[in-house]
C-alpha cells in the first residue's frame, strides 16, 4: 500500500520547486491533494499532471500572506476531501537583498510576511482541523540560512526562515498532545526557478555547488522525499525538529 494512502494533503507554493515536486511525490504515495499558489495556469497543468497519473488533486490559487486564502485552503480540503492531515507550507520568497542599511521596511515586511506570516496563518487554520481528525503532521519550509550559516545580504531571508524554527518548535510543544507533530525542513542548494534567481550565472552556480559536501545542487525530488518523511508514519515519533536535507552544506569547510 502507498504510505500516503487516503491521507489529505496541502501544498503551498506548489506551481514550481520543491512544492510541485513533493504534490506529485504525495499524490503518487495515494494522498489526495490541494495544490496552492499564486499562479493558476501552472496549478491546473499540475493537477492535470497529478490526474492523469492516477492520482487525486485539486488546485485554489491566491497568495499565502492572505489570511482569507489560508483559511480557504482548509476549508476546501475538509469540503471536498472530508479533512486534513498533512500541510506542507512550503511558499517562500528570496525577498529584499543587498546591505540591510540600504533595506526597505516595505521589502523587509514582505519578506517576512510571505515566509514567517505566512506559516502562521496556514497553521492557525490547519490545526484546528488535524485536531478534529485526531491528529496529522505540519511541515514548514526552512533554510540552512540563518540556522547553520549566515549569508551576507540576506538578512530578511534569513531572519524569517529563522523565524520559522522557533514556530515549529512552539507548535510541536503545544500541539503535540493532540497528535499532530510539526517540523521544519531545511533544504541545501536546490535547482528551481527560486534557486536560479539568486545564482543566475554559471560562476555562481558552481560556486553554490562547491560549498556543499556533496558538490552538487538537489533536486527538488531529493527534497520532495525528505517532505514525504515527515509526512508519514515513518517519521511518527518525530516533532520539534529542524531536519537537514542540505548535502552537507552546513558542515562543509572545504
Amino acid at each position: 500500500m502507498n504510505i500516503l494512502q487516503d491521507k489529505v494533503a496541502l501544498v503551498t507554493g506548489a506551481s514550481s520547486g520543491i512544492g510541485r515536486a513533493t504534490a506529485k511525490l504525495f499524490a503518487k504515495e495515494g494522498a489526495k491533494v490541494i495544490v496552492a499558489a499564486r499562479r493558476q495556469k501552472e496549478l491546473d497543468t499540475l493537477v492535470d499532471e497529478i490526474i492523469k497519473e492516477g492520482g487525486s488533486a485539486i488546485a485554489l490559487a491566491g497568495d499565502v500572506q492572505d489570511e482569507s486564502y489560508a483559511k480557504a485552503l482548509v476549508d476546501l480540503a475538509i469540503k471536498e476531501y472530508g479533512g486534513l492531515d498533512i500541510a506542507f507550507n512550503n511558499a517562500g520568497t528570496l525577498g529584499a537583498s543587498g546591505a540591510t542599511s540600504e533595506i526597505t521596511l516595505e521589502g523587509w515586511n514582505d519578506t517576512v510576511n510571505t515566509n514567517l506570516t505566512s506559516a502562521f496563518l496556514g497553521a492557525k487554520y490547519q490545526l484546528p482541523a488535524m485536531v478534529n481528525t485526531g491528529g496529522g503532521s505540519i511541515i514548514f519550509t526552512s533554510s540552512f540560512v540563518g540556522y547553520t550559516i549566515g549569508l551576507p545580504q540576506m538578512s530578511a531571508y534569513s531572519a524569517s526562515k529563522a523565524g520559522i524554527i522557533g514556530l515549529t518548535k512552539a507548535l510541536a510543544s503545544e500541539y503535540g498532545s493532540e497528535g499532530i507533530r510539526v517540523n521544519a525542513l531545511l533544504p541545501g542548494g536546490t535547482d528551481t526557478p527560486m534557486g536560479r534567481e539568486s545564482s543566475n550565472t554559471p560562476e555562481a552556480i558552481e560556486f553554490v555547488k562547491s560549498i556543499h559536501a556533496l558538490k552538487r545542487l538537489a533536486l527538488p525530488e531529493e527534497i520532495a522525499k525528505s517532505a514525504l518523511y515527515l509526512a508519514s508514519d515513518a517519521s511518527s515519533f518525530t516533532t520539534g525538529t529542524a531536519l537537514l536535507a542540505d548535502g552537507g552544506v552546513s558542515v562543509c569547510k572545504t
